[in-house]
């Protein structure tokens, strides 16, 4: 009975979910508006949350689809890592709410009459929120998987894709949960931005919760925003126990350790998958698939060297990287000759105050948020409970509370300057605690049951089991939350409050207002500045630490 019952719970949610993505498929191709009016009535706020929900899903797996094939790229290929790490490092550090206007434009001229153009544009700019730290992840994990993992894929003649299919993607799991659960918050963060976007007389907003939120503040109606919020705890409770939950569970099975497993926290919607007839028909024909598949490999097992078709072609697409940044960069110079010294050299002084912000922002991180995760993900009563309201805190739109912080900042004589970290830390300490919290998580239980063998106390927990065991997932989190540090001094360094602009001297300012005045040759220069300082630090800090801690800290024998 309990399984029939699973069967007819499952195909109600997903006879629910299709037709709401029938109904989004119908917005999406739907004709292109002279003026979209949304209605701030609770009947079509379901609506509008089914809608943002489908733009960010749709963003997360071009995400997933770029963090694997991008991530895999460079863990693989040692020439093409020196470029593609730090291109990846840059790409995440640029201010593509700068290019919002530009891509919306450009999608906007292609689709002329159909709403394909406005909802691919807020798509992508929902995957540049998103992709980043998984990418890193990806990249990092497939770089430390244990030797004797790789020895025994060896052993039993792996191709490329059973290798990747059976020991690369599996050790690379855990740590992409947990980073797509913080790149989803990652794309709630900037929903209103995308979905309530208008550029002079022209209106190019999306039915979705993002512009009814936007609606609400504009009007000041307080129980619309109340609704809004309610709607968007929800919306991430929703995907907590459908999506996230269940694949955090299921990753479980995936942890490295000889001994008897720890207490497992529990899923109740993963439970009804495991009881599901349905789900279990799909399973096994899955497996008699496979097996076939293996059979005729068997009949016809005739190994072909690919190595050197997949140099030729991995050495073929980077040329093709570094011909696009050639042509890039000529573009860009015939901006930059525009600039004068003197504005060069103000330049620099503005990257020196984000920079030491940045600094300052990261390291409050890491000093709030690496006890923090290491307490939640150590202890499963905490961890049951606080995981959902962190991922609806780190999910909430932050920049609605920027004019509040702001008003704070002035009743309390705090400037600007100092309370842009403030304003930038809401939107980078979550990167740092999901990585804490994923790579606890992740350390095998026979570690820590050594560690009580030889009685470690606290400080050697600390210094000799934990620090060590999340030291490649830390890194991860450092990383992402730094280049969504400089990303985020463009809206920090720059506020608009009651009409009013807001600045401090730094190189987001200098971004903000220089896209403000339509200055576009000094917009290149800051953004180049920005750019050379991350390859520097990526050269000089990142990719050393990704290294040691390759060689120091990963499961290796």
């Amino acid at each position: 009975m309990r399984r029939i019952l699973s069967d007819v719970f499952l195909i109600f949610v997903l006879v629910c979910l299709g037709v709401g993505f029938f109904s989004y498929l119908q917005q999406f191709f739907g004709p292109l508006h002279d003026k979209v009016e949304i209605d701030l009535s609770l009947w079509h706020l379901p609506q509008y949350t089914f809608f943002s929900m489908s733009r960010g899903l749709l963003a997360y797996v071009l995400s997933l689809l770029f963090s694997l094939v991008w991530g895999f790229w460079a863990a693989k290929d040692k020439v093409a890592e020196k470029a593609l790490i730090p291109f990846l490092d840059v790409l995440q550090s640029i201010p593509f709410l700068g290019l919002l206007p530009g891509v919306v434009l450009l999608f906007v001229t292609i689709f002329k009459h159909s709403n394909i153009g406005l909802e691919l544009a807020a798509i992508i700019m929902m995957f540049t929120s998103q992709v980043w730290n998984m990418t890193f992840g990806v990249y990092h994990a497939i770089r430390t998987v244990p030797t004797e993992k790789n020895e025994c894929a060896t052993a039993y003649r792996f191709s490329h894709f059973e290798r990747f299919r059976w020991v690369e993607l599996p050790f690379a799991a855990l740590s992409l949960i947990w980073n797509s659960i913080m790149s989803m918050a990652g794309g709630w963060f900037f929903l209103m931005i995308n979905e309530a976007f208008t550029l002079g007389n022209r209106d190019f907003r999306l039915p979705g919760l993002g512009s009814y939120m936007s609606v609400a503040v504009s009007l000041g109606d307080v129980p619309s925003m109340i609704n809004a919020i309610i709607a968007m705890i929800i919306l991430i409770v929703f995907l907590d126990q459908l999506l996230w939950r269940p694949l955090v569970i299921w990753s479980q099975k995936l942890r490295m350790e000889e001994t008897a497993p720890t207490k497992r926290t529990e899923s109740w919607f993963f439970n009804v998958l495991k009881n599901a007839y349905c789900i279990a028909f799909i399973r096994s024909a899955c497996t008699r698939v496979n097996e076939y598949i293996q059979d005729r490999k068997a009949k016809n097992d005739v190994k072909k060297d690919r190595g050197n078709l997949g140099l030729a072609i991995s050495r073929v697409s980077l040329c093709i990287l570094l011909i696009l940044l050639i042509i890039a960069a000529f573009f860009v110079m015939q901006l930059l000759v525009q600039v004068s010294l003197d504005e060069w050299l103000q330049l620099g002084k503005l990257l020196l105050l984000t920079f030491t912000r940045v600094v300052i922002c990261v390291g409050l991180s890491i000093l709030i948020m690496l006890p923090l995760g290491l307490a939640i993900g150590l202890s499963e009563k905490w961890f049951r409970i606080l995981e959902p309201i962190i991922q609806i805190t780190a999910s909430f739109p932050a920049t609605l509370l920027f004019p509040v912080l702001v008003l704070i900042f002035s009743l309390l004589g705090i400037s600007l300057g100092f309370g842009s970290i403030i304003l930038m830390l809401m939107g980078t300490q979550w990167y740092i605690l999901f990585n804490v919290m994923a790579g606890i998580r992740a350390m095998p239980s026979d570690l820590r049951e050594a560690a009580a063998s030889f009685r470690f106390n606290r400080f050697q927990r600390f210094f000799w089991l934990y620090i060590p065991a999340i030291f490649p997932y830390l890194i991860t989190g450092v990383l992402s939350a730094s280049g969504g540090a400089w990303n985020a001094s463009i809206v920090a360094e720059y506020v608009t409050f009651k009409k009013q602009v807001l600045t401090t001297p730094g190189i987001g300012s200098s971004i903000s207002l220089a896209a403000q005045n339509n200055n576009y040759p000094l917009l290149a220069a800051s953004v180049l500045v920005m750019v050379v300082v991350v390859v520097i630090i990526n050269y000089q800090v990142w990719l050393r630490l990704y290294h040691y801690s390759e060689k120091r800290f990963a499961l290796n024998v």
